[in-house]
């Protein structure tokens, strides 16, 4: 017969509930430890990083940029249209070199031609013109001469009858009457004789102003043939200096107005590096700086000799002389990459340029662990800046290693390992 035991069966739930209450404390144990863990810090491939090693001494400071190989403005002949004018044939196409004398293309204008002729005769009668006045001027002044000389003798004939009566009334041969009218008729005769001298030097002169009025007519036919020869002889379009044809606009057929921009030759030796800078890097550029331009095919030195004033696209355009030859294969428009040396500064903390940070701020890099192993994130405040390099003034020594690539993947951790 079994014996009832009701407290065995409550002692068993009692041991249950002691175990579950257990067991929830260790789990919950467990769970606060566990969130009190940091992450494990994320791994990074050391081949894909870019590392420098934090370096004292001189720095050169320098700023970069792109541009292109362009005429020097004082080497650049535009070719305009002198007349009205047809394009009637092309000899040269762009590239081909030439020589002042090389004619690029034909124009034909039929006015000019009536034009030229009008002007050959309008000058053969400006000069007609003169030849005529030059023949009756000199005539009138003859006859003027001629009245002149006649005045002349006959007061130097009462001249001497004056003498010679006074010397007869000084003896009394004869009457003071006729000596006064002697002497009277001398007087007389001497003011004429002044007023012919005074109106041939007038006559003289007013034969020289109406010979130049008559010269001013003959130079302007003069001046208006030479223009029409030459619009003649613009038809016949020359290069005028030795280069290379840049650009030919028109093609045969085609009506060009005066002024019109018919072709562009340019020097191919006397090129010129057309720099964009940065508008924040070329606050220190100056007139003379030494620079590099790399042509891909040689580098070139030159120096900076021109600054645009305007900022166009977020670009500076600074023009470079260059110096020396240009290498093989150097033509206008030729893309290039030029370096401006700024300045030199001695006994200075630098390092590699990162991949982001400007100059005179403070950045966040990731300097290497002694080991090698680990990376921490650092703050940096940096100065002046180079091409490559930049100024380290605080959160960094000679000779840490930092990391300049692109980190911004890990934001949001201030430790990595490299693996």
């Amino acid at each position: 017969m079994d014996i009832s035991r009701p407290d065995i069966k409550k002692n068993k739930i009692r041991r249950q509930w002691i175990a579950a209450g257990g067991s929830l404390v260790v789990l919950a144990g467990i769970a606060f430890f566990v969130t009190r863990l940091k992450p494990a810090a994320p791994e990074v491939d050391r081949a894909t990083v870019w590392t420098d090693v934090v370096k004292r001494g001189p720095l050169l400071r320098q700023v970069r940029g792109p541009g292109s190989l362009v005429p020097r403005e004082d080497k650049i002949r535009l070719i305009p249209s002198e007349t009205e004018a047809t394009v009637v044939r092309i000899r040269v196409l762009p590239g081909a070199k030439v020589e002042p004398d090389t004619i690029l293309m034909d124009l034909v204008d039929p006015q000019l031609q009536q034009e030229l002729l009008d002007a050959q005769l309008q000058m053969k009668g400006a000069q007609a013109d003169y030849i005529n006045t030059r023949a009756k001027v000199q005539s009138d002044l003859m006859d003027q001469k001629a009245a002149a000389a006649t005045v002349g003798a006959d007061h130097n004939q009462a001249q001497l009858q004056a003498q010679t009566d006074k010397s007869l009334f000084d003896l009394g041969v004869i009457s003071g009457l006729t000596y006064s009218a002697s002497k009277g008729k001398a007087d007389e005769l001497t003011t004429r004789n002044d007023l012919e001298k005074q109106r041939l030097t007038l006559n003289e002169k007013t034969i020289e102003t109406q010979l130049a009025v008559q010269q001013t007519k003959v130079d302007q036919a003069k001046a208006l043939l030479g223009l029409k020869q030459r619009q003649l002889d613009a038809l016949s379009v020359k290069a005028g200096i030795s280069g290379v044809l840049a650009e030919l606009q028109h093609q045969v057929g085609e009506h060009v107005a005066p002024g019109t921009t018919l072709a562009k030759v340019v020097q191919l030796d006397q090129l010129k590096a057309s720099l964009k800078i940065a508008e924040t890097q070329a606050r220190d550029i100056q007139i003379g700086q030494p620079a590099e331009v790399d042509t891909h095919n040689g580098v070139i030195n030159g120096k900076v000799m021109r600054i645009d004033p305007a900022v166009l696209n977020g670009t500076v355009t600074v023009d470079v002389e260059l110096a020396g030859a240009l290498p093989q294969g150097a033509r206008p428009d030729l893309s290039v990459d030029g370096t401006i040396d700024l300045d030199r500064m001695t006994d200075v903390l630098y390092v590699g340029r990162p991949a982001f940070g400007n100059e005179n701020s403070t950045i966040s890099l990731f300097k290497v662990a002694p080991e090698g192993k680990t990376a921490v994130r650092v703050p940096v405040k940096v100065g002046r800046a180079s091409v490559n390099s930049i100024q380290v003034l605080e959160g960094l020594q000679e000779g840490d290693t930092v990391i300049l690539s692109d980190m911004s993947r890990w934001d949001n951790t201030d430790r990595i390992r490299l693996n």
